[in-house]
């Protein structure tokens, strides 16, 4: 009998593949049959496992098979891949178990006459486990790096060995150099722990992590965000919600401390859903002063209204905003967030789907948006106050030019120097103009990056 883990990670890369649905919803629907809560774990390992490691596998797949995918079955090939994974990346089953259940999940999807040919694949690679015919590390000098043949070698290494497409690897390693984007690279395959934020509005990071103890659950303090608590032991979304911690990277919280908002002030969070942030602010201002979080779907303003009820913070009022168009606020907010829809690919160790949907030129028409909806933004700043613009984009294109276009556009605002100040602990984060930026090699955190701008 096929193992019900494997029979819904097979659904769920279906659906992924087949753009039903994105990692989340994909993982939800193929795990909502599945009681067993080792089986609902083991769907997920095996899902985002298999989504991290896509292009080594394929490449894996190709060798063993001696032909080109396009020419194998997309079904088979999904078996393949999550079979691949297991083999090679997990020990809990046994590879034979793996091997029989890959052949009956053949059939199951009605390919019974791919059986024999998965089989072999999998025996195959298999037998050369230990000396898999993957892209070896090149030995390279600062001087080589640049050379053609040099540069090729190392792109093929961390595109194919680490399983990253060829752009994105191209622009790191361009412009970090080869250790630098290999650890970017290997960061982004790692499992992520669990991080919460406290909220301080019902409690304190230490007196959270005082009763998550009590509930045998272990964990310890970020190493930058003020509020953070990485989880090593247990699950803390298995206790009563109580509105004491929200899940959020430690990245993202960095977001609201620069942002820095002070109780009696006039806040506005634009792009606020889920609400991670509108609660981190609402919790700076101690609930004094006016919150106004805003979204544009009527399904992420139902998320939000979830996360502020549960925080208890009273100072939030939610709206409703247009897609385009001006908004419906006059210049009076002290401070506004732009924590801007983006390309996400800051955050491919927790969304690894990103990294095979994202493309290259994606970065121009994201950018221009960008661009657009700080324009809006700016119109309800008032006299003194401030833009914070924010993104979980790794890329340039998205990030200080973005800034720098807005600037170019309206020049009555002017580019904040944060090493000037921000807490002492943003300040190992801050670059050479005083913006926030966040990156996996130099860090050990997600990308993300947020500017604050001073409007004259």
């Amino acid at each position: 009998m096929t193992a019900p883990a494997r029979i819904a990670a097979y659904h769920a890369l279906r659906a992924i593949a087949d753009e039903r649905g994105d990692l989340p919803s994909a993982l939800a629907h193929a795990r909502e049959h599945l009681s067993d809560e080792r089986d609902r774990g083991l769907t997920a390992e095996i899902v985002t496992g298999s989504l991290r490691w896509q292009r080594s596998l394929d490449y894996l797949v190709e060798h063993f098979a001696r032909r080109p995918l396009d020419k194998i079955d997309r079904d088979v090939l999904h078996i393949l891949r999550l079979s691949l994974y297991q083999l090679l990346h997990l020990d809990r089953v046994p590879a034979s178990a793996v091997v029989d259940d890959a052949v009956d999940l053949t059939r199951l999807a009605r390919k019974g006459s791919a059986s024999g040919f998965v089989n072999a694949v999998l025996r195959s690679t298999l037998r050369q486990r230990n000396r898999l015919p993957l892209p070896p590390r090149p030995a390279l000098s600062e001087r080589s790096e640049s050379k053609g043949d040099d540069r090729q070698a190392a792109l093929a290494y961390l595109g194919i060995t680490h399983s990253h497409p060829d752009w994105l690897v191209a622009r790191w390693f361009d412009r970090l150099g080869l250790e630098a984007a290999e650890c970017w690279l290997r960061f982004n395959n790692e499992t992520p722990r669990l991080t919460v934020r406290a909220n301080t509005l019902r409690a304190t990071r230490d007196g959270l992590a005082a009763a998550l103890a009590a509930a045998g659950i272990q964990s310890e303090r970020s190493r930058y965000a003020p509020d953070g608590l990485t989880i090593t032991t247990g699950n803390p979304l298995r206790l009563p919600a109580d509105g004491s911690f929200l899940v959020q990277d430690e990245a993202s919280q960095l977001v609201a401390t620069a942002a820095a908002a002070r109780p009696g002030e006039r806040v506005l969070d634009l792009c606020a859903s889920p609400g991670g942030k509108t609660v981190a602010m609402a919790a700076d201002m101690t609930d004094c002063g006016v919150l106004v979080a805003c979204d544009v779907r009527a399904k992420r303003l139902g998320l939000l209204r979830d996360t502020v009820r549960s925080s208890g913070a009273s100072c939030i009022h939610i709206a409703r905003v247009p897609v385009t168009g001006a908004l419906p606020f006059a210049p009076v907010f002290d401070r506004v967030l732009v924590d801007a829809p983006c390309s996400g690919l800051g955050t491919i160790r927790r969304d690894p789907d990103i990294r095979w949907r994202r493309r290259e030129s994606d970065l121009a028409a994201l950018a221009a948006d960008q661009v657009a909806l700080l324009d809006r933004a700016a119109s309800v700043v008032r006299t003194g106050g401030r833009l914070v613009y924010a993104t979980c984009s790794s890329e340039p294109e998205e990030n200080e030019d973005v800034v720098d276009a807005f600037l170019t556009r309206r020049p009555e605002f002017t580019l904040v120097d944060l090493r000037t100040e921000a807490a002492p602990l943003l300040q190992p984060l801050l670059d050479d103009r005083g913006m926030l930026r966040t990156l996996p090699s130099a860090h050990g955190l997600e990308a993300f990056f947020a500017a604050m701008l001073l409007r004259r």
